[in-house]
């Protein structure tokens, strides 16, 4: 199928020093598929665009005509591309359960079991990860040299008597480290995304990130109707505030240092508008005045890079929808400016 671009071809008015410096849409295959992403990603005045969601699936992607277009079209208009993966499931495949069951977690229960994840205290489960890292990130090159191989979605991991010490958040560290130190070892500048996201949400009590590990954080269960700094106001599920969000990230910051940091949100993300569920694509809900004074919550935190899921996007949501708000999305992100050391709001 022919991608597709409705969108005026100019580029957008960009300030002389941007404050965000990474403008980014996360999307899926069929999004690149049909849809000419890196055309409305100038005009828009975006400066990247990231593949999702397997890194089997990408790497399978850009070996096809489409993927081999998406890619030129991205070097034609100047984008970076990055791969923001769920990954585990192909960094250590899940047939080896039968070879090795101690490569995988253990279950409250006690029980290894092959479904999601790792024993981050296996070092046969790293060596083979740290491999396969590098497989991958050889096969999808960052553009930017920022990696990301995420744990899966929101799974737990493991509870093994070695593993049951480290929260989540840390075991996922211990994960990353890993496979960055192998990354580096053939692409000596790379850094690494910690995705702060559900059940990683806090940071790290046990673990220190090595060198070239940075912050991502994922507010998965907040609201789209009101401002993020809305601290009263509750997600999904209820229980989760925005002040929880809120305070998890301020103390992520402080953790992994805003240096480098990246919210990763979902102001495009039809997927999650239509609670996952092709057969009701929903119309974005975009809200303007949210998105610009979330902005400014992010800019004060000294947050620099800002991308957001796009996926869906697609010649199905245009067909139903029309136009989706990108530029919209890209015009505020070009609103701001570094002046004297610190993010300025233009007129």
């Amino acid at each position: 199928m022919a991608a597709l671009c409705p969108f005026a071809a100019h580029a957008a008015p960009q300030a002389a020093t941007p404050w965000f410096l990474t403008r980014g849409v996360i999307l899926g295959v069929r999004d690149m598929e049909t849809f000419d992403w890196p055309a409305l990603a100038k005009a828009a005045g975006l400066t990247t665009l990231a593949t999702h969601i397997t890194p089997s699936e990408i790497a399978a992607f850009i070996k096809t005509e489409a993927g081999q277009r998406f890619l030129d079209g991205c070097k034609t208009h100047g984008i970076s591309v990055e791969h923001e993966l769920h990954a585990l499931g192909d960094l250590l495949p899940r047939e080896l359960f039968d070879k090795d069951p101690s490569m995988f977690r253990m279950n409250d229960q006690g029980d290894r079991v092959r479904e999601y994840n790792l024993c981050v205290h296996s070092k046969s489960a790293l060596d083979v990860v740290a491999e396969n890292a590098v497989a991958y990130a050889n096969a999808l090159p960052s553009t930017t040299g920022r990696y990301f191989f995420w744990i899966d979605d929101a799974m737990p991991m493991c509870r093994c008597p070695e593993c049951r010490a480290y929260s989540d958040c840390d075991q996922a560290l211990l994960f990353e480290n890993h496979i960055l130190g192998a990354i580096r070892q053939i692409h000596a500048k790379a850094t690494l995304a910690h995705l702060a996201y559900v059940n990683t949400l806090d940071p790290p009590t046990e673990v220190k990130p090595d060198p070239g590990i940075f912050l991502e954080f994922a507010p998965i269960e907040r609201r789209y109707d009101v401002p993020f700094r809305q601290r009263d106001a509750t997600g999904t599920p209820a229980t989760v505030t925005h002040g929880r969000l809120l305070d998890a990230l301020d103390a992520n910051l402080e953790y992994f240092g805003r240096d480098n940091a990246q919210a990763l949100e979902y102001w495009l993300d039809v997927s999650r508008f239509s609670s996952w569920k092709r057969d009701r694509i929903a119309e974005i809900p975009w809200n303007d005045a949210v998105f610009r004074d979330d902005l400014d919550l992010y800019a004060s935190r000294g947050i620099r890079h800002v991308t957001t899921f796009g996926v869906w996007i697609d010649a199905d949501y245009v067909k139903r929808w029309g136009t989706a708000p990108v530029e919209a999305y890209g015009r505020g992100l070009t609103s701001w400016s570094l002046h004297e050391g610190k993010p300025t709001r233009n007129a």
